[in-house]
Formats: structure tokens, C-alpha cells, sequence
């Protein structure tokens, strides 16, 4: 698919059977589950999905999955960067002769780079494939800030750098990414409690774990805004901001998949060493995901 990415991606969340491994079917199951509730994308191996703890062939794995269980109804966004420059390319050829529409590309996290280093990796990346390159800028794990202007000049040096995720939680930044770049990029907010936020400040979408567990609730918010009834947008954010925050507040993952089973959709729990949540928050998800709101009353 080669169409412009816009509205809600799911950043699919990787499931574990009991020893440990990939659950593949149901790993086919969350990808029905997010198109069913009609989102506009999902991502594969993305941080939601634990990349990190899965090697590289389980990466290829999971992207292979996808890309077949999603079988052209919507695109698929890959994760592809890499502690090397190697790896990445690696893993982005192989994503973009599997299917892949799109490629996001951490920056390596663990040697935080100067801005040069950032671009030749980046570039050297975007230089190795011929689909479309999503920037991710992921701070807090990468220690390196893509900067407005450093998105600005990757995005007019690479004909395939077209869209960055930010996951900085600062909406200042995304703002002058939506208002002072956007001829030259599409912005996807990454932070699940900035999703009204995000979208009614001009994103082009949003990139949600959150999707996973309610794909059809946050569907529903995209397309009151898309036609013009912001009052029913802020109403139905407001009946499932609880979950929101309740996930948000906890441990990400371990929160995802928890409020997962709180639905009655068991994913397994995450790779160690990440643990299940504490009680506490387990029952916090749990209570807000048995007050969400049925969709038919919500509008």
C-alpha cells in the first residue's frame, strides 16, 4: 500500500505463551481485532510490541505474521531500527521485501549518538530501502532528541522520509512539528493520553497500544472529528479517559496487556525481565475497563 497514512495505528502488543515464546495465533488474533474495530494501520515490533526483548529473528517472525494475517486491508508499519546500523538495514530490507507499507526507524538505544551519527543511521537506512521511512523519536530510551529542525533536514535530504511518531509526550514539540513542518512531514502523536489532544491539534494521526484493547471506542473519536462534532469527540473521550489513564499510569506494556485480559482477550503476560503489574494497578485497569461505555449509547 502506498496511500497516505492518517487516522489511529495500532501498536500491536506481542504476545507470549506460558514458556515464553511467540504466540503466533494469537498474535493473528490482536491484528483481526484492531482491523475489526477499524483502525487505519498496525505496527509491528514497535515498543508496545517489545522489540527489545525479542532477537532478531523473532522480529522477522512477528513482521511476517502481520504482514500475512493483515493480508492488504490495511498497512503495515515495521520497526526496524536497531543497536547498529547493520541490523537495521537488515531489518528493514527483509520488512520491505515481506510487505511491509511503511518502516518506523528507532534510533540505537542504547549509546545515546551526536546529531551527525543520528543522521548517517538514519540515512543510511532510508538510502538501503525504497518504501516510505517513519521517524521515531523515542527520547527517553535513545537519549537523542529529534529536533524540529533535524526533522526538517532528514526529511528534505531522503525522498522517503515522510512521516515521524513522536513519543516525547510533549505537545509543544509535536505542535511545531504539525504547524511548521508539516509540508514536508506527517506527524503521528505517540502518547496514548495526548490522543484528543493530538488529533484535534491537526496530527495525522495516532500511534495507541491503547488500540489494542479499544480499537472500535477510539475509531469512534477519529471520526467524530473528522466530521466536525468535536462536542461528541470530547464526550466519548471523556467516558474512556479512566482506562487511558489508568494504562498510562502504570508500567506500558504489562498495563496494555493487563487491561487486554481485563476485556476478556488474554494475551499472555511480557518478556522478562518485565513482571505482570502489582495488584493495585491490575485492579485500577480492571474496574475502568468494566466501565467503558457500550459505542451504541456512547454517541
Amino acid at each position: 500500500m502506498t496511500a497516505q497514512l492518517h487516522g489511529i495505528l495500532t501498536a500491536l502488543t506481542t504476545p507470549f505463551a506460558p514458556d515464553g515464546q511467540i504466540d503466533a495465533s494469537t498474535l493473528r488474533r490482536v491484528v483481526d481485532r484492531s482491523i475489526d474495530g477499524g483502525v487505519d494501520g498496525v505496527v509491528a515490533c514497535g515498543s508496545t510490541g517489545e522489540f527489545a526483548a525479542l532477537s532478531n529473528a523473532e522480529r522477522r517472525t512477528v513482521v511476517e505474521t502481520v504482514i500475512d494475517q493483515t493480508a492488504g486491508r490495511v498497512p503495515v508499519i515495521a520497526q526496524t531500527g536497531a543497536v547498529s546500523t547493520a541490523e537495521a538495514v537488515e531489518l528493514s530490507k527483509h520488512a520491505e521485501a515481506a510487505g511491509a507499507s511503511v518502516l518506523m526507524v528507532v534510533a540505537p538505544y542504547y549509546e545515546p549518538l551526536t546529531t551527525e551519527e543520528t543522521v548517517h543511521y538514519l540515512r543510511t537506512v532510508a538510502d538501503a530501502v525504497s518504501i516510505p521511512i517513519m521517524l521515531y523519536n523515542l527520547p527517553v530510551a535513545t537519549g537523542v532528541p529529534l529536533t524540529p529542525d533535524l526533522v526538517r533536514r532528514l526529511a528534505t535530504e531522503a525522498d522517503n522520509i515522510r512521516y515521524i511518531k513522536d513519543t516525547s509526550a510533549d505537545m509543544a514539540y509535536a505542535g511545531q512539528l504539525i504547524h511548521n513542518h508539516g509540508d514536508v512531514i506527517s506527524t503521528f502523536v505517540g502518547w496514548d493520553s495526548l490522543f484528543l489532544a493530538a488529533l484535534t491539534e491537526g496530527s495525522a494521526g495516532v500511534m495507541s497500544g491503547s488500540a489494542n484493547v479499544i480499537p472500535a471506542h477510539l475509531v469512534s473519536i477519529y471520526q467524530a472529528l473528522q466530521n466536525g462534532d468535536l462536542d461528541r469527540a470530547r464526550r466519548e473521550w471523556a467516558q474512556i479517559y479512566p482506562l487511558i489513564d489508568a494504562i498510562t499510569a502504570a508500567p506500558y506494556n504489562a498495563a496494555v496487556k493487563a487491561a487486554l485480559d481485563a476485556v476478556g482477550f488474554p494475551v499472555g503476560g511480557c518478556r522478562k525481565p518485565t513482571l505482570d503489574l502489582d495488584s493495585a494497578a491490575a485492579a485500577a485497569i480492571s474496574a475502568a475497563a468494566v466501565a467503558l461505555p457500550q459505542l451504541s449509547t456512547a454517541k
